[in-house]
């Protein structure tokens, strides 16, 4: 390939994991395009928008992006292609257009194996394409496989859209009904990713524990099932999964925690209230005491498992009494992560014009209570791991000369002394000191090479 066809892709990622992954595939979807990595905007023939539409005003970051970008398009003679993918272009393509006719490209996360399609359109017609309707043909049966490695630790999604309709979420609407991967395609590019150098796969789905594909001879999976299977692929270390719903954690999915060793023990599990009242608002089908003993069962079967979870403060119809019970379920549950958030009402779903909206300031002041209470939580158990042994999977050098980062068990930043030829293995480390966002350590020995 000459220089004058090597063109260069910058995709800028906001949200979840999902869009991480989502990210990496589009552009494996171009490189045969020839398009290659671009570190900024500026010097790219095309940039990509991956966008999220969980969070409050989400489509207004995107449109000040774009207008930042319109310069650098004008600035090359218009010769940039623009794209906007992702859940924002999903629930408002039509609107992008509107306000932004700059932008080439409208795509929505269940479209983007169809982009080399679309960016020959959007050339041969000097207009913009939209592709945002769900299509008929599942998009990882039409991916490439990746070329370019992820790394020590490397995302892979397996399932995709949601069928739970919480009140407050947008995600149905957005990425669409719950699809399940086959087993056999999920355990191929995981055998690539470690062929490639990863040494731990984080399974991903917006509810990844709903998860039930194609297995072998056409039976029927679920995720316990899957994660038996991944732990039989050689060099893998270590496996995760994210994010789960507790409606789907399964007795046989509790029992992987025991009995698979490369399952890590850190499990990110939403709950969003501790008040029943609240949950039946948000439309969970779950009660605080149902998420009480899923709890129960999982720390019987594997005694170390540390929990993260997500909540929301300021639900239409929340009380004190209400938020007290969140604060009473936090402090029953012990958390070693969490993430909490005020509720913004997304256009479209339920939760948006119902009635008891909760007022900023309480919605603020609740807010900064229970993450007092989760900050607490947080700093106690990392406090916890010093004068342990753990094993931590090296993924990079440190922040300082001689430095090398990796992971612990419970997903912490641990950084240390040591050689980079320690990267892509694991070792026992002695934790010696609890930082605000990391743990430091010395080697004790190598544990587990590939």
């Amino acid at each position: 390939m000459t220089e004058t066809e090597r063109k260069r892709l910058h995709v800028i990622t906001w949200g979840c994991q999902m869009n991480v992954y989502d990210s990496g595939r589009m552009a494996d979807v171009l490189a045969p395009l020839g398009y290659g990595p671009a570190a900024e905007p500026d010097d790219a023939d095309m940039v990509i928008l991956n966008t999220c539409h969980i969070r409050d005003k989400a489509a207004e970051k995107v449109f000040s992006e774009l207008g930042r970008l319109r310069k650098l398009k004008e600035a090359r003679g218009g010769r940039m292609i623009l794209a906007v993918a992702g859940c924002v272009a999903q629930a408002e393509g039509a609107e992008i257009l509107v306000r932004a006719p700059y932008v080439d490209i409208v795509l929505g996360p269940q479209t983007y194996h169809r982009l080399p399609e679309m960016v020959a359109r959007a050339a041969r017609a000097g207009g913009a394409v939209i592709e945002t309707d769900f299509p008929p043909e599942d998009k990882f049966d039409h991916l490439p496989e990746s070329a370019t490695p992820q790394g020590v630790t490397a995302f892979l999604t397996i399932q995709e859209g949601c069928d739970k309709f919480c009140s407050f979420c947008v995600v149905p609407y957005t990425r669409g009904a719950e699809q399940s991967r086959s087993a056999a395609t999920i355990l191929r590019e995981a055998r690539h990713l470690v062929s490639q150098g990863t040494r731990e796969i984080t399974l991903l789905g917006q509810n990844v524990n709903a998860w039930h594909g194609e297995g072998g001879h056409g039976e029927g999976w679920g995720l316990g099932r899957l994660l038996r299977e991944m732990a039989e692929i050689p060099d893998l270390l270590r496996i995760r999964y994210a994010t789960s719903h507790p409606r789907d954690m399964d007795d046989d999915l509790i029992a992987a925690h025991r009995d698979i060793p490369a399952l890590m023990p850190f499990l990110h599990l939403p709950v969003q209230s501790g008040s029943d009242r609240v949950l039946s608002a948000m439309n969970r089908k779950h009660t605080a005491d149902d998420f009480r003993r899923i709890v129960d069962k999982l720390r019987t079967a594997r005694a170390d498992l540390a929990l993260s979870s997500d909540f929301i403060v300021g639900h239409p119809g929340e009380t004190e009494a209400d938020f007290e019970d969140t604060m009473r379920l936090v402090r029953d549950t012990g958390f070693a992560l969490a993430y909490s958030f005020k509720y913004s009402q997304r256009p479209g779903t339920p939760a948006a014009g119902a009635p008891g909206q909760v007022t900023e300031a309480d919605k603020d002041r609740r807010l900064q209570e229970l993450q007092a209470l989760l900050r607490e939580q947080q700093a106690a158990f990392n406090a916890g791991c010093v004068g342990l042994e753990l094993p931590v999977l090296f993924t990079g050098t440190g922040r300082h000369p001689g430095q090398i980062a990796g992971r612990s068990p419970f997903l912490q930043p641990v950084h240390l002394l040591g050689s980079a030829s320690l990267i892509g293995t694991e070792s026992l480390v002695r934790i010696v000191a609890n930082h605000p966002n990391s743990l430091a350590g010395t080697l004790v020995q190598e544990r587990r090479t590939a």
